[in-house]
């Protein structure tokens, strides 16, 4: 059985070769580990195929077990039923590979000293020896609490401020001498006709150039 610093890890081994991910305590983010090709396997002395098929697949399928990071104390029998048929030099070269695999990943975990667990560095406070769990990091904390606040006072500013309530509306101008929709301009996009509002001689309302009756009350214009 292997010991790792950590049982928060993934065998991802098959019979070609050796390959583990370690996985941070708080974030479960993974670190996978450089592949060592089997010297073993590339000879041709692995024993293929007993126990109804014993060729190893990648990432078990591709999951861990239905756990982020399977560990040892609860693998240790689909480990040995995964690897059942591999010769006695390839488990020696995955043991082996497994320690080399550990000393690769350590360089990229801490261990809090207060809840003992293994953190990425992201996770860690590097001041305080401790993950960022129990002891969180003080510059982040400031600028998160700045940042709260900030959202506070925009919404506080927003409820007590006044706005415009007016309706809103929107309307496309449709050109009287051509029927087609004309711009925002004095001129008509299609047809060139002048825009130019005329005033309605009886109520004053405004009249597009071209209206023959005034939209108001109805006066020819």
């Amino acid at each position: 059985m292997l010991n790792s610093f950590t049982r928060n890890y993934e065998d991802n081994s098959t019979e070609a070769g050796f390959q583990f991910t370690f996985y941070c305590d708080l974030c479960q983010d993974g670190f996978k580990t450089t592949f060592i090709e089997s010297e073993a396997y590339k000879k041709g002395s692995l024993i293929r195929g007993i126990s109804g098929g014993a060729r190893v697949v990648g990432n078990l399928f591709g999951s861990k077990l239905g756990n982020l990071g399977w560990s040892v104390s609860h693998g240790g029998d689909v480990l040995s039923e995964r690897f059942t048929g591999m010769s006695p030099e390839w488990h020696k070269e995955h043991d082996k590979a497994f320690e080399i695999a550990q000393n690769e990943a350590r360089q990229h975990y801490n261990r809090c000293h207060n809840c003992r667990l293994w953190v990425c560095d992201a996770d860690f406070n590097e001041d305080e020896g401790l993950c960022v769990e129990c002891a969180p990091r003080v510059n982040v904390k400031v600028v998160k609490a700045r940042s709260d606040r900030m959202m506070e006072e925009i919404e506080e500013k927003a409820e007590n401020g006044k706005f415009f309530s007016g309706k809103i509306e929107g309307k496309t101008l449709v050109c009287p001498v051509c029927n087609k929709p004309s711009g925002e301009g004095k001129f008509c996009n299609n047809c060139g006709a002048n825009l130019s509002k005329n005033v309605c001689p009886s109520c004053g309302a405004s009249v597009a150039a071209g209206t023959k009756f005034c939209g108001e009350c109805g006066t020819k214009v």
